[in-house]
């Protein structure tokens, strides 16, 4: 008979070897790196991801990349996605599953020209309306088909322009209203000499067809392996963790973001104030889905006419067993 002596000795041994170990991860992000990733900069700099026994690498994104595609070929174990994005995917056949949801509330909007005459959403009826493709186009369609406007620039609809990642159109009156996130690019149309007085913002949150964004994602089948579920509970805690005190530790976060931006493309004075707009649409706790918030977005993405983002509800397409194995 094992002695209690023995049995503690190897369990110690047992609850060391993690520790020792070095799990590798790999995080694709949705775009470059930015304030909009504070929380995952933090954790690799403060050591969070190291204590925990990862080797967490990080990779931008851009307009070239899409994360789905990524790590449908293998190229991350985890991704950030907007869920639209997310469940189109898994739709069409890449088995994503949010297994934490990090952002809680939806930072995009249409920021359009007050001098267009537009004060409410019957308004843009007509318009010309600039819209990000590559995934971020299927809560402005839902909200099209919400408000029954046809978006093939057709008589009683809307034109839609495909704006790049910028605001140009809107300052060359290319369009009468644009895309805009709450932290970036609402902020570049203020940096490019327009007063607030000068600009009507439609908040998804306000519009009642905000979705999801900004959640961690993997591939359905790798939850089967033990060792992989464990190294993702791993590292959405550790993650979250970078998440909590880049909330509460603003400036060092930003400058933990410009530290990491290879290109010398960021300014503190944008990425202060991304990570106070960032910090608005966090969820304080512990980044696990609210299953209600999953269904709104679902709801939302159904309601889309004949051209609906998604055509069935879909199934087991979020997860909170990472958080059962943190238990």
């Amino acid at each position: 008979m094992m002695t209690r002596l023995a049995v503690v000795a190897g369990l110690a041994v047992f609850l060391a070897e993690p520790a020792a170990a070095v799990d590798k991860v790999t995080l694709q992000l949705k775009w470059i790196t930015q304030a909009q990733f504070a929380g995952y900069y933090v954790a690799k700099d403060k050591g969070y991801y190291r204590e925990a026994g990862l080797d967490v690498t990080i990779n931008a994104g851009g307009p070239d990349v899409a994360p789905p595609q990524v790590i449908a070929g293998g190229g991350a174990d985890v991704i950030i996605d907007w869920m639209p994005s997310a469940l189109a995917a898994r739709e069409k056949g890449v088995a994503l599953v949010n297994v934490a949801q990090p952002f809680k509330k939806s930072g995009l909007e249409l920021t359009c020209r007050a001098e267009t005459g537009i004060k409410t959403p019957a308004d843009l009826k007509g318009r010309t309306l600039g819209v990000w493709f590559s995934g971020n186009e299927y809560p402005f369609l839902s909200w099209m088909a919400k408000l029954g406007y046809k978006t093939d620039g057709s008589p009683g609809g809307v034109k839609v322009v495909k704006q790049g990642f910028n605001v140009d159109p809107l300052l060359q009156k290319q369009a009468d209203c644009i895309s805009t996130m709450t932290y970036n690019e609402y902020w570049q149309v203020i940096d490019a000499g327009f007063n607030p007085s000068q600009l009507v913002v439609f908040k998804y949150e306000d519009q009642g067809v905000a979705t999801l964004e900004d959640g961690l994602y993997v591939i359905e089948g790798k939850l089967r392996d033990p060792a992989f579920l464990t190294k993702i509970a791993t590292f959405v805690k550790a993650s979250m963790r970078g998440w909590q005190y880049a909330r509460q530790n603003s400036d060092e976060a930003t400058q933990i973001v410009l530290a990491n931006d290879t290109t010398g493309a960021q300014t503190e004075k944008h990425q202060r104030r991304m990570m106070d707009e960032i910090a608005k649409l966090l969820d304080t706790g512990d980044g696990k889905l609210d299953p209600a918030d999953y269904e709104r977005t679902v709801a939302t993405l159904l309601a889309g006419g004949s051209d609906p983002v998604i055509t069935r509800k879909p199934a087991g397409a979020w997860s909170h067993v990472v958080y059962d194995v943190m238990k």
